[in-house]
């Protein structure tokens, strides 16, 4: 899995580069982000640019650093786990 660790980028350089990572997932692809701050703005962004497709899970939560695994879903499985309905991909 690829990380991203933006936390040595410049701030305006930050979501760009999320952005374009995201974008170039393919369904049931993942990137970790690296952040010095709770990334929740990104969240609602990428959540407005892409309806039903994200999967947010953070694999740590500050105080210092924020890990989050960042992964691309279909609207199909979105809906699916919403409904408790298993999608099919989980074996």
């Amino acid at each position: 899995m690829t990380t991203i660790d933006v936390r040595t980028m410049e701030p305006r350089q930050r979501h760009v580069q999320i952005f374009g990572m995201f974008d170039a997932l393919e369904t049931g692809q993942s990137f970790t982000l690296v952040n010095d701050h709770d990334p929740v703005p990104l969240r609602f962004q990428l959540e407005a640019r892409a309806p039903g497709q994200l999967q947010w899970a953070y694999n740590q939560a500050g105080p210092d650093v924020w890990q989050v695994v960042i992964t691309k879903q279909s609207q199909d499985m979105k809906a699916a786990a919403a409904a408790g309905h298993c999608c099919g991909s989980c074996g």
